[in-house]
């Protein structure tokens, strides 16, 4: 499994922004789909982001589309999550997550089997 540390959460105000980062220890990260995912109080834990492990294909869901951006820096070992324009119902633990070594899904929660410990992030209104 790749272990996971995420980073960069906290307390914003609404229609604010705030960028997570999620560092892998693996020495072929480049070759492992990654997603971002989130869990509010009382809440499933749902997929908000995953991106490819070739980086060419990126999915969103559909509550953060035009807000949300995942990106990954292959060289560092470590995916971002672009927040922007944040909403009172974003707020959740988000957790960062790796899936199955060259594995072709990465818009689809089962195809995840790493994650990290999560990061809060509060939008207040």
């Amino acid at each position: 499994q790749v272990q996971l540390v995420e980073s960069g959460g906290g307390l914003v105000q609404a229609g604010g922004s705030l960028r997570l980062s999620c560092a892998a220890s693996v020495r072929t990260f480049s070759s492992y789909p990654m997603g971002w995912f989130r869990q509010a109080p009382g809440k499933e834990r749902e997929i908000v982001a995953g991106i490819s492990w070739s980086g060419v294909g990126t999915y969103y869901l559909d509550s953060v589309k035009g807000r949300f951006t995942i990106s990954r820096d292959n060289a560092k070992n470590t995916v971002y999550l672009q927040m922007n324009s944040l909403k009172p119902e974003d707020t959740a633990v988000y957790y960062c997550a790796a899936g199955r070594q060259f594995g072709s899904v990465y818009y689809s929660a089962p195809a995840y089997d790493s994650w990290g410990q999560g990061t809060q992030v509060t939008v207040s209104s």
